[in-house]
């Protein structure tokens, strides 16, 4: 998630215990118990740690004096607060009921009073109790936190070394998680792994590894409108190669509106055709090929007929390749809108890596994730991507009713803010939000209109193409 991308520079594990703390701290409970500044402070050697007792000092010692597990609030209750186990086990059952029941706060005074007695300080101990109230705010078990770190350090392993499996596997599970297709694969080409097209001589239905797993061939599945059933007799069918579409047609058996759909992801290159030829091939056969000619192999297929058809510009590719595949593996499509978009005074966000803390910031990207917390008191966050990498933004409730719309709508938003820097993490906060997505209109070689949705009705564009 995008927390814990931003929370990994400052915690920077560096064992299998630190994985299991990374994933505990991301939670809100943590987070609205003031656990988690406390903790980095301690990390960094900014801050003493200090235990009040050789007790406490036992529970808390794995993370830095700072309770992070329900498991270490229960102990805190036994060793410093007296309860018995009985009563810690029903503490254990009341932070699992709070956010229902609200049975915590029945055991605030019992606990206080216990550390009193013990000879604690009022004050650490409204803040132990405070830190406990936030565990069952969505508080981590160890155990559960260690069971995630496991799959955090698999995962991690896989990406790292062999990195077009680990894509292929992500995009075969989709739909899942926080990154559409999109993400993914630029992700994936950034870390220097090929990319190949969707291809009717070459996908199957799933992604798959070619050139011994070093390249990944993306899947017919990544086809918007395309059956798992068409896409699999395609595959069946194909044998040593089709050679034209009508051999396609007519030994996969598949319709007139799966070859269109087909053209529409310009699938057919290896056959020696863009996406209009293709089309316009394609519209020449029957939904189905007649019995008949079933066992023929193409000798009674109708050839596609030769015709001169205008070159589609790199922009309305693009824009086609986002309709059909909600991805383009040709330029990024604000690369295409660059010189406009600076024209208006946005930078790349790669330009964010140079400015310092409190400086001002303006830039533009499709938008590639709303977030909106419960816990977060209104805050939106966002994540912006251009042809140079992602800004992150943070949108305070006063803002996002300001520029509600925008915030909501806009497939290519444009911000201008301040820039939040703690170490390699970089936040944008948003003062002002524009909505530019009818300049996508430019990719598809026509005249740009004034209101954001005109564009994406024209262009039969949704904000999930761009997703």
């Amino acid at each position: 998630s995008r927390a814990q991308m931003s929370m990994l520079p400052r915690l920077r594990p560096r064992n299998f215990y630190d994985l299991v703390i990374e994933v505990a701290i991301v939670r809100p409970g943590p987070i609205q118990g003031d656990m988690v500044h406390p903790y980095l402070r301690r990390r960094r050697g900014e801050e003493k740690v200090n235990y009040p007792s050789a007790e406490l000092e036992q529970v808390l010692g794995k993370t830095l004096g700072v309770p992070l597990f329900q498991e270490q609030a229960m102990k805190i209750a036994i060793v410093a607060a007296g309860f018995t186990p009985a009563e810690a086990d029903g503490l254990r059952r009341a932070m699992a009921t709070f956010r229902r029941f609200g049975e915590i706060h029945g055991f605030g005074e019992r606990f206080i009073n216990g550390m009193l007695e013990r000879g604690y300080t009022r004050d650490f101990a409204e803040r132990c109790f405070k830190q406990i109230e936030g565990f069952a705010d969505y508080g981590f078990p160890e155990s559960h936190a260690a069971s995630f770190a496991l799959l955090v350090y698999v995962s991690a392993w896989l990406k790292c070394h062999y990195p077009a499996a680990f894509a292929g596997a992500l995009l075969n599970s989709q739909p899942m998680g926080f990154y559409a297709p999109a993400q993914i694969v630029r992700d994936t080409r950034e870390h220097g792994v090929e990319v190949r097209p969707v291809d009717v001589n070459a996908s199957d239905w799933d992604c798959t590894l070619e050139d011994a797993g070093g390249a990944l061939r993306l899947g017919l599945r990544q086809i918007k409108g395309l059956a798992q059933r068409d896409a699999e007799a395609l595959a069946a069918a194909r044998g040593g190669g089709y050679p034209n579409i009508g051999t396609l047609w007519q030994r996969a058996g598949i319709g007139k509106a799966a070859l269109k759909t087909l053209a529409r992801a310009d699938a057919y290159r290896s056959l020696g055709l863009n996406r209009r030829q293709a089309l316009w091939a394609a519209g020449g056969f029957d939904k189905a090929p007649l019995p008949l000619f079933a066992g023929l192999d193409g000798a009674g297929a109708r050839t596609e007929p030769r015709v001169v058809l205008p070159e589609m510009t790199l922009g309305a590719e693009v824009v086609e390749d986002y309709r059909a595949l909600r991805l383009t593996l040709k330029r990024h499509p604000l690369a295409l809108l660059r010189r406009d978009l600076e024209d208006d005074g946005f930078e790349p966000c790669r330009h964010l890596d140079s400015l310092a803390h409190g400086q001002c910031a303006k830039v533009a990207g499709l938008v590639t994730a709303r977030q909106r917390p419960a816990s977060a008191k209104g805050v939106i966050f966002l994540t912006l991507e251009d042809e140079s990498g992602i800004a992150n933004l943070i949108v305070w409730a006063s803002v996002f009713e300001r520029f509600r719309r925008a915030t909501l709508r806009a497939m290519l938003l444009g911000i201008a803010g301040t820039v939040q820097r703690e170490g390699m993490v970089i936040h944008v906060l948003a003062e002002r939000l524009f909505d530019l997505t009818a300049q996508l209109s430019n990719l598809a070689g026509e005249a740009p209109r004034s209101h954001g949705m005109n564009a994406k009705r024209r262009l039969g564009l949704a904000s999930r193409d761009f997703q």
